[in-house]
């Protein structure tokens, strides 16, 4: 390595960071495993799989960012079918969100509320999402919400919702302290994005708190801090496994929600995500890592730690016409729970 011959300028190599190497590993071996994020529909889609081909990336998972309300049903179907195709997982986000809503805390200097629902009403069209998504044959939803994470979680534990779904929780909403982790994790988080500025130490602290799945993003968008930290990446790899690889794009406008009038730039972007994971996958080789990735087409994560929180009950919830959670409905209002559909 050259960094030994920098010594005898009295230029010494940094010193690897004082934590352990995970021991933890995905249930097929692997440490790391490659997701592009922000593939907004179909086109996007195409594009991602085409470059995949085209730079030899595996891609392990693919996510969507402006949601499922965004996107119609031969849309969502037509994302599913070519991700069974690839062996990709594909992922999407629920909606609504604080940050597109009427109130304006959001706008506010310390941004309050973020990306979470607000009311039982959103809540509820969360909730709706979900089934919605499931239903069309999606595995794995994106979300910004530790009550709608809860909710999920409970349907699925009462089979409302497929035991095989997964549950991820956004960039937006991530934790950056060992403990925050441990109740996500415990809510019903399967795979977990963390704070993109975190140390490796502090990356290490979390990851030895629970055993869900950990998303880092190597590169991040401008709005989640444009951090360009593909020399990490081998340190990640070694003390946060198992750990989802995403590749945002810094220097970029944002795109959500996207659209027609966006393509042009969602396409150019979902393309240059697969050649700066290229990038890195290069990077992890010449350090000897690239053998520790997840077989592409493999989906199974490690087995959670989950809390048990009282007044939990295995009751299905009243309908999303409902004033507050658990009130009913007025009885002119027509049925509109989809989960009774499940």
């Amino acid at each position: 390595m050259l960094t030994r011959y920098l010594s005898a300028f009295g230029l010494p190599s940094p010193a690897q960071p004082h934590v352990a190497a995970a021991p933890q590993r995905f249930p097929d071996g692997g440490a790391f495993r490659v997701e592009i994020p922000s593939v907004e529909g179909p086109e996007a889609l195409m594009a991602v799989f085409k470059a995949a081909h085209d730079l030899d990336v595996p891609v392990h998972r693919v996510s969507q960012g402006s949601g499922v309300m965004m996107l119609s049903d031969t849309e969502i179907t037509a994302m599913v079918d070519q991700c069974a195709e690839e062996r990709v997982e594909l992922c999407l986000f629920l909606g609504p969100r604080g940050t597109w809503d009427i109130g304006a805390g959001t706008q506010s200097p310390s941004g309050g509320g973020g990306i979470r629902a607000r009311g039982s009403r959103q809540l509820w069209h969360s909730i709706d999402d979900a089934q919605r998504a499931v239903e069309l044959g999606v595995t794995c939803l994106l979300v910004g919400d530790e009550g709608t994470l809860w909710a999920l979680h409970q349907l699925r534990e009462a089979g409302h919702l497929p035991s095989h779904l997964t549950l991820k929780v956004s960039a937006l909403a991530g934790p950056s302290n060992p403990a925050a982790f441990r109740v996500l994790e415990g809510l019903g988080a399967d795979s977990v994005n963390i704070v993109g500025d975190l140390t490796i130490e502090q990356m290490a602290e979390i990851r030895a708190a629970g055993t869900a799945a950990l998303d880092v993003y190597v590169e991040s968008p401008d709005d989640v801090g444009g951090f360009v930290r593909h020399h990490d990446a081998p340190d990640i790899v070694r003390h946060v496994a198992p750990v989802y690889l995403k590749f945002g794009v810094r220097n970029a406008p944002p795109i959500y929600p996207a659209g027609e009038h966006l393509m042009p730039l969602v396409l150019g972007l979902a393309r240059e995500r697969v050649r700066r994971a290229r990038l890195c996958l290069d990077l992890l080789e010449r350090e000897g890592l690239a053998e520790s990735m997840s077989p592409q087409g493999n989906t199974a994560l490690p087995a959670v730690r989950r809390l048990a929180l009282a007044g939990t009950t295995d009751a299905t919830p009243e309908a999303p016409g409902s004033d507050r959670l658990g009130a009913s409905a007025p009885e002119d209002t027509p049925p509109t729970n989809t989960l009774e559909r499940a």
